[in-house]
């Protein structure tokens, strides 16, 4: 049989051999650190027999599925070492995830202490090197054998799997698991691995089900690759907004409140404050939209017009009993209301409250939009997965042959917002469409997709927009670009979104008059220009580390007085300060001035500025900043005046490693 490499070259061989033996004979050295191999495109156990003509790439961790492979085995590892030590913990799913792997258990919640006992069996099943051995048994056979052994949660996915002949399984050491692999050859393989943290889970991801212990970890092949991996988990864990967030007081949560439904606290408040500030000028200012306000909440009617409630109702909270018939008739003779998940149908009437002609179009509607959608609990995390929360919303109604321009401009929008928060490198472009399997999930046929999802790639092209497609994510009522970005963690959100509705104009019977006197239908374009504000301020939190653009501090100055003798000339630099719109406080303790700037650095303040003696004389302040350490005596007006141009203007200025750091580092 001729095997082709892949670096084009081929070997031969007179009989059938196992990949690995293939790889021995290629190389011993790569032999050693094999992970799996690649045959014919589909990557299978180095133990796989080739008995056929074929191309062959011997993966290592280096490559993807090399690394997948690698950390799904010391899943595998866990998993044995779990049931060593927690023999009635029950299995249920463990897979290979980036950066590392999970498990999740039916078992009792586990605290650091028991993690590291896990992890001290894990590396002496590791040691005694037992070898992966797979098999395959009939359907029946594999519910027996797990039956046997006790695992229900393993049954329930067998009974669930898909009719086949054989379904795999692997075996280390009295470890089975039922599992399509592939996998490593041996346990001894695994040279380096951590057990990261552990939480909560819900079988299935179903808030119905039964919580899991769920076990993060994470595997390389080099312990420094390890080491490393661990350091930049420590890095990142500083920047977590769920975490730093709290410590900065800029928001909190309460059991007795409720989960998703966070306290925004003062600090965080007067930064979403400022950027609610600067959108709504934005968009009114420069971009033509009017301002709209519109109810919390609604009548199931205005829903099913719009057909949100057959579409999203598990997704709203419904005020009071909701006691319809399957006709959708309310049995009590009351109306049921719903807090809104979203602000389009009420706009819808704002546009429909008088009659518009084609010179009234594009008419652009913005709001400041508090919105509630019904969360699974388990998806609750800090500011970036909420029940309730504020988005810059607004819906352009539009002639057809308008659509092209205005969803180019609420791109441009959309980039030159980010572009100012400094965050347009971080983000992805992302296509949503309707999922063909599933029309069910949309309003509108085959057709209708086809041509408005081709209309949004002919936009996208001719902005020279980089972005993917994923079939499942758009809208009910049409396609979306969603801009992408992941937090600290590497999770993904939508972070902005811009969408085609093509149907809901006919169901709200929306029209305009053209030229010619009749009435036609507009098209409509959903967007955000920056987002939901709480998942961008999470998003700036962690991009920032809390040491955010100076115009969006809370605290952009403190005035430390170097003793209390200054306290008064200290007030009229406070006072000055404010009275042009700069956002300052002083300290006045009789504490040492060291210790007021250690503090103020802690607060990540971008600004000090310290006064005593010298400084009452000239009329001068002594500028200390985050970003270049001492900047020395300036004029008072002189630091009013270069604060002022920063924060009109809305610079990120660098932020430098001040020579005390250095010093500190060294």
């Amino acid at each position: 049989m001729k095997i082709t490499l892949k670096d084009g070259s081929f070997k031969e061989y007179d009989q059938a051999m196992a990949a690995i033996d293939i790889a021995k004979d290629i190389s011993e050295g790569l032999a050693r650190v094999a992970c799996v191999a690649e045959v014919d495109g589909n990557v299978v156990d180095l133990r796989t027999i080739i008995d056929k003509d074929c191309t062959l790439n011997i993966l290592t961790f280096d490559s993807e599925e090399g690394k997948k492979a690698y950390r799904h085995t010391c899943a595998h590892v866990l998993a044995q070492a779990v049931k060593n030590l927690y023999p009635d913990a029950k299995l249920t799913i463990g897979p290979a995830i980036d950066n590392g792997y999970y498990y999740d258990f039916d078992m009792e919640s586990l605290d650091r202490a028991a993690l590291d006992a896990i992890e001290k069996e894990m590396k002496k099943i590791i040691k005694k090197g037992d070898k992966l051995e797979r098999f395959e048994l009939s359907k029946e056979e594999a519910i027996e054998l797990m039956t046997k052994r006790d695992e229900p949660y393993k049954v329930e996915m067998i009974k669930e799997h898909p009719d086949t002949d054989t379904l795999t399984f692997y075996q280390q050491g009295d470890f089975i698991e039922f599992c399509a692999g592939p996998h490593l050859m041996s346990t001894k393989t695994i040279k380096a691995f951590k057990l990261t943290s552990s939480s909560g889970a819900y079988w299935r991801g179903d808030e119905k089900n039964k919580m899991l212990t769920r076990i993060y970890g994470t595997a390389f092949n080099k312990k420094a690759d390890l080491d490393a991996y661990l350091e930049h988990l420590e890095e990142i864990k500083k920047r977590d907004h769920n975490k730093l967030g709290r410590e900065m007081e800029l928001f909190t949560t309460v059991d007795v409140i409720g989960q998703g439904l966070p306290l925004i606290m003062p600090k965080g408040v007067k930064i979403i404050q400022k950027m609610q500030r600067w959108i709504e000028d934005l968009e009114d200012n420069e971009w033509g939209y009017v301002r709209t306000k519109t109810p919390l909440m609604a009548k199931s009617d205005l829903y099913k017009i719009s057909d949100h409630w057959g579409h999203y109702k598990d997704g709203m909270f419904i005020l009071g009993e909701d006691d319809e018939d399957e006709n959708g008739n309310s049995v009590s003779g009351k109306d049921i209301f719903a807090l809104r998940p979203m602000t389009c149908p009420f706009q819808y009437y704002v546009y429909k409250a008088s009659q518009k002609s084609y010179r009234d179009l594009p008419y652009r509607m913005g709001e400041t939009s508090t919105l509630f959608r019904n969360e699974d609990s388990g998806e609750m995390h800090g500011l970036t997965r909420v029940r309730q929360f504020t988005i810059s919303e607004g819906h352009l109604i539009c002639m057809p042959e308008q659509i092209d321009e205005e969803f180019k401009n609420c791109v441009k929008l959309a980039k030159y917002c980010l572009e100012t928060l400094g965050l347009e490198e971080d983000v992805t472009y992302r296509m949503s469409k309707w999922d063909p399997e599933s029309p069910d999930k949309y309003l509108g046929g085959a057709e209708e997709w086809d041509r408005v999802e081709g209309a949004m790639r002919e936009i996208l092209d001719e902005i020279g927009l980089e972005y993917t497609e994923e079939a499942g994510e758009a809208a009910f009522y049409g396609p979306k670009l969603d801009i992408q970005a992941k937090n600290v963690y590497g999770k993904e959100d939508t972070m902005i979104t811009i969408q085609l509705d093509m149907f809901l104009a006919e169901r709200f019977d929306m029209y305009y008059i053209d030229q010619n006197g009749d009435k036609k239908r507009p098209y409509i374009i959903h967007r955000t220009s920056i987002g939901c504000y709480e998942r961008t301020l999470a998003w700036l939190i962690e991009k920032y580390a809390g040491k955010f653009p100076t115009w969006l501090c809370p605290e952009q100055v403190r005035v430390l007085p170097i003793s209390e003798k200054y306290a008064e000339y200290g007030q009229k630099v406070l006072d000055e300060l404010k009275k042009n719109g700069i956002d300052a406080t002083m300290d006045n303790r009789s504490e040492k001035i060291g210790y007021k700037i250690r503090e103020a650095r802690l607060d990540k303040l971008p600004y000090m500025l310290v006064v005593g003696a010298k400084e009452e004389e000239e009329g001068k302040v002594s500028v200390r900043s985050r970003f270049a350490g001492d900047e020395g005596q300036k004029a008072l007006s002189v630091f009013i005046n270069d604060i002022c141009e920063e924060i009109r203007t809305k610079r990120i200025r660098p932020i430098e490693v001040t020579e005390e750091e250095n010093t500190k580092k060294k």
